[in-house]
């Protein structure tokens, strides 16, 4: 059995470990509001226009954009989104086992592939890993903004554009709630159609002056949302899979307290038991 003096020093060591992790617990709780508020506010633009570039894709637009053009794929692209830091549990572990299973899917059909990375954990496991690096972007903060993002998005876009590129994916988490978070893989381009019902029949929006410039600026504006959409979902995340880890961390660390203070009163009551022995075997030699 340890010595009490060690037990002691453990318990302390503990107790300091466990004031950090609650700490840390509320800070992520405080952030998680946050992050949810910007979350839920880009959820609704986000929306809405993937469906309207699913309708135009679906329609015969007098201007046949570059981005909404279906090829067959050779080269495929991924946009991976992951945190900065750690401390947030199995998070960024799903979201990169995702990427390396469709990565090898297309590696076993021959597709080669190039990723572009946001976030800090993601860059060092791609260079770990030994995947095709174009771009990367880390350090986004706590409120990123889309103009730190449009380096990687850009790369992306224009790669698809140029034909380097056949298809593009993001990778990144989707907020389900405060204890469930699931890693998706989403298509970027070409811009998946929307069913519409067979008494619709095929129709297009009406484009003033011409489809041209409004699709250009649309594709853009619609690239960017859901890329960014992904990095604000991915946050909350973040802050709600810390949150959740640093409870279980405190958790952990209060029962530890407690098998460590029964050891260290066992201890220290062998230790009592060994000097009153001790004193009576002198006292009896006397």
């Amino acid at each position: 059995m340890a010595h009490a003096k060690e037990i002691r020093g453990q318990i302390k060591s503990v107790k300091n470990t466990q004031k950090i992790t609650r700490a840390m617990e509320m800070v992520a709780a405080s952030k998680m509001r946050r992050a949810q508020e910007r979350m839920r506010a880009a959820r609704p633009y986000a929306e809405k226009i993937r469906k309207v570039l699913g309708h135009v894709a679906n329609a015969h637009p007098e201007y046949n954009h570059p981005l909404l053009q279906v090829r067959e794929v050779k080269k495929a692209g991924f946009i991976v989104v992951t945190t900065d830091r750690g401390l947030c549990g199995a998070l960024n572990v799903n979201v990169l086992r995702a990427l390396v299973l469709k990565m090898r899917e297309f590696h076993d059909q021959g597709v080669a592939v190039q990723v572009a990375v946001m976030g800090g954990k993601g860059l060092g496991f791609i260079k770990r890993f030994g995947g095709k690096l174009v771009a990367e972007v880390s350090g986004l903060g706590d409120r990123p903004h889309l103009a730190d993002m449009l380096g990687p998005i850009q790369v992306m876009a224009e790669a698809y554009a140029k034909g380097e590129v056949d298809v593009v994916y993001v990778v990144s988490s989707r907020f389900i709630n405060t204890m469930l978070q699931k890693a998706t893989v989403e298509q970027l381009l070409p811009v998946e159609k929307v069913d519409m019902p067979a008494r619709q029949g095929m129709w297009d929006y009406i484009y003033e002056p011409e489809a041209r410039p409004v699709l250009d600026h649309l594709l853009q504006r619609y690239i960017e949302s859901v890329v960014y959409q992904g990095v604000v979902e991915h946050l909350a995340c973040e802050q709600s899979a810390r949150m959740v880890a640093m409870k279980s961390a405190s958790d952990n660390a209060k029962r530890l307290i407690g098998d460590l203070q029964l050891a260290y009163n066992k201890a220290r009551q062998a230790a009592i038991t060994k000097e009153i022995a001790e004193i009576s075997a002198g006292a009896a030699a006397v």
